[in-house]
């Protein structure tokens, strides 16, 4: 079997730098990619769907603002988007912290490392708020407990056994504590 073009359809051709540079432009695989769309080899293939290459961004009306809400925005920033989000108000500790992480720049790590801080106490806020109106939260169901047994059961198993083994040495420590008392 020789190595020549003919013979497989896989051939790659073996060239030495000063080889490739006397080839024409055209004949080099990826040329013409940088070229003026006018002249590009791919340009009739190229589609923009119409609704990004017509989209007017100032055209936009302003999302009101009411004044009983709050609303953050970044510092970076001399006002509003003209969109921004409403379903989920600040409220209790975690609106505390998320009204302190945008004091930051969004640049700064403790912006958002507050911001992720708060939505974990959001999280034991809402089961706070559950208990208080006499609701017991499923929290097997809502932190996606069956999905982790049907698509990670060796996670799911090993969280289990770590979770077991953690809440037996509370037991026994607190068992060898109310004996000594």
């Amino acid at each position: 079997m020789s190595n020549h073009p003919e013979d497989t359809a896989t051939y790659v051709e073996k060239t030495t730098p000063e080889e490739h540079l006397r080839k024409p432009p055209s004949e080099i695989q990826g040329w013409g990619a940088d070229l003026d769309p006018a002249v590009r080899p791919a340009v009739p293939m190229h589609r923009y769907p119409q609704r990004f290459v017509d989209m007017q961004t100032d055209d936009i009306p302003a999302q009101p603002l009411r004044d009983d809400m709050k609303v953050f925005h970044s510092n970076e920033r001399p006002g509003l988007t003209p969109v921004f989000g409403t379903a989920q108000p600040p409220s209790g500790i975690s609106g505390l912290l998320r009204k302190a992480s945008f004091h930051y720049s969004e640049n700064d790590l403790r912006h958002w490392l507050m911001l992720m801080f708060a939505d974990r106490v959001n999280v034991v806020e809402g089961i706070i708020e559950d208990l208080a109106q006499g609701q017991v939260p499923n929290l097997f169901q809502e932190m996606g407990g069956p999905a982790e047994m049907k698509y990670n059961r060796h996670g799911f198993m090993r969280k289990t056994a770590i979770g077991g083994a953690a809440l037996g040495v509370l037991l026994y420590m607190n068992s060898r504590r109310s004996r000594r008392n």
